[in-house]
C-alpha cells in the first residue's frame, strides 16, 4: 500500500498545468483516435509526469513549498521506488501505441532523472536547466505525441512546417513560463545551491523576463495560426489569455513594490489562470476541427 505522503509527492493533479502542449499536439493531428488518446494520455500524464515530480521530490528533500504541494511531507526510499515503477508503467502502456513513443517516454525519463539527480543535477544550471525543461516538456513532448498518432517518420515530420513551427511554440511557451514556477523557492533552492534560472534574473528580473518571452511568444502564435489555421484562431486565443494577462499585470505590480509578494499561492495561481486558459482554447481548437465538422 503506498503511503499518502508518497501519493503526495507524485503531485498527479499536477499535470493539469502540463495539459496545454498535449492538447496543442492534439490540435494539428489531422486524425484523432480514441485509443491513442487514452493510452497517450495515461502514459504521459498519469505515470510519466507523477514519475518526474515523484523523483525530482526524493533527491530535492523540499522542507518549502513545491509547484502543487504547499507543505510537502518528508520523503523516504518509497517515493523513489514508486517514481520507478511510475516510469516503468508508463513505458509499458507507450508500447501499446508505438516502440517510437515508448522510446520517447523512456528518453524523457532519463531527462527527467538527470535533472534532479545528485550525480549530475542539470538543476544547478540555469540556462542549460531552463532549455533542456523547455524543450523536453514541450517540443518534445509535443512531436511525441504527434508521432504516435499519425505514425509518420522524424523526416516527414521535421519537413512539415505546419509541424515543426507549433512544436517550436511549445518549448516557447515553456522558456516562457519555467522561470515563473521557481520565483517563489529563491530561498529553498540558495540552501541546496541551485542556481535556477529564476534566481539568476531575481525576482523582478522574471517578471521581465517572462513578459517579454511570452510577447514574442504571442507573436509566433498568431503568425502560426495566420498562416495554418485562420485569424479567427489568433484573436481567440489573444482573447483568452485576457485573464492571464491580467492577473500577471496586477501580481508584478504587487512584487515590484514588494519581492516578498512573489510567494507560493501567488505563483500557482498564475499557473491555474494561465493552463485553464490555454486548456480551454486548444480544447476548443480540438473540438472545432473534429467534432464540428464531423
Amino acid at each position: 500500500m503506498i503511503k499518502k505522503s508518497t501519493w503526495l509527492h507524485l503531485r498527479i493533479p499536477f499535470s493539469y498545468f502540463l495539459f496545454p502542449v498535449y492538447f496543442f499536439s492534439l490540435s494539428v493531428i489531422p486524425e484523432l483516435n480514441f485509443w491513442d488518446l487514452i493510452i497517450s494520455f495515461l502514459a504521459i500524464h498519469l505515470f510519466l509526469y507523477p514519475a518526474s515530480n515523484g523523483y525530482n521530490s526524493y533527491f530535492d528533500k523540499d522542507e518549502g513549498s513545491i509547484g502543487g504541494l504547499e507543505k510537502p511531507p518528508p520523503v523516504d526510499k518509497e517515493l523513489y521506488y514508486t517514481a520507478l515503477l511510475f516510469d516503468l508503467l508508463a513505458i509499458l502502456i507507450a508500447l501499446a501505441g508505438g516502440w517510437q513513443f515508448a522510446l520517447a517516454l523512456f528518453i524523457y525519463g532519463l531527462v527527467s532523472k538527470a535533472y534532479s539527480h545528485d550525480k549530475i543535477r542539470l538543476k544547478k544550471f540555469p540556462v542549460v536547466s531552463w532549455v533542456v525543461v523547455s524543450i523536453f516538456q514541450g517540443s518534445f513532448i509535443f512531436l511525441s505525441v504527434y508521432q504516435m498518432f499519425t505514425e509518420e517518420s522524424l523526416v516527414e515530420i521535421f519537413q512539415n512546417e505546419g509541424v515543426v513551427w507549433p512544436a517550436l511554440l511549445s518549448t516557447a511557451m515553456l522558456m516562457g513560463s519555467y522561470p515563473m514556477t521557481q520565483v517563489y523557492q529563491h530561498e529553498e533552492d540558495g540552501k541546496r545551491g541551485d542556481l535556477t534560472i529564476s534566481r539568476m534574473l531575481g525576482i523582478r528580473g522574471t517578471f521581465i523576463f517572462t513578459m517579454v518571452f511570452f510577447s514574442l511568444a504571442m507573436g509566433g502564435f498568431a503568425f502560426f495560426y495566420v498562416n495554418w489555421f485562420e485569424e479567427i484562431y489568433a484573436i481567440g486565443l489573444f482573447a483568452g489569455l485576457f485573464p492571464v494577462l491580467i492577473y500577471f499585470l496586477y501580481w508584478f505590480w504587487q512584487v515590484y513594490k514588494n519581492p516578498k509578494k512573489a510567494d507560493f499561492k501567488s505563483t500557482m495561481r498564475l499557473n491555474f489562470i494561465s493552463a485553464t486558459c490555454f486548456n480551454l482554447f486548444f480544447f476548443s481548437t480540438i473540438l472545432a476541427r473534429h467534432l464540428v465538422t464531423v
